[in-house]
């Protein structure tokens, strides 16, 4: 069970982290922290006409943590809101209600799936879309 959590799969995710860093102008950021491992990503987010047209992440997480930032990073570029929102609640239903993988953009989320089997993974797999969304209530669109 625990091969199925940490899938090659997940790990190449977790060891390429589209767009980390900061940004140098970024119209809001946002930091989590899950409590209970200490994983912890900082989000810059920039929205043009209510699409994120720009995005970077520094993320210190594990390597569930790592992979959902990875999917973020490497799908945010042209989402809408309501579209991550969707994600973050399709992914936290996998989770904790073995709900569908996510549908669209985001549906690489599915690797994730062996992660409800672990409680205490969850939050820092939606650690990543929790800080978008909260970067995205700060901005004044």
């Amino acid at each position: 069970m625990i091969d199925d959590l940490y899938s090659s799969r997940i790990l190449a995710l977790a060891a390429n982290m589209p767009r980390a860093g900061r940004l140098a102008a970024p119209q809001a950021s946002a930091e989590k922290v899950a409590k209970l491992c200490g994983s912890r990503i900082i989000v810059d987010l920039v929205l043009t006409d209510g699409l994120v047209s720009d995005f970077a992440q520094e993320v210190q997480a594990c390597a569930l943590g790592q992979a959902s930032a990875a999917i973020l990073g490497a799908n945010i570029i042209g989402a809408t809101i309501d579209e991550i929102r969707q994600a973050r609640d399709g992914l936290r239903a996998m989770l904790k209600e073995a709900g569908s993988a996510p549908e669209g953009r985001f549906a690489d989320l599915g690797v994730l799936a062996p992660v409800r089997d672990y409680p205490a993974r969850h939050a820092s797999t939606l650690l990543a879309f929790e800080a978008a969304l909260e970067a995205a209530a700060a901005i004044d669109q």
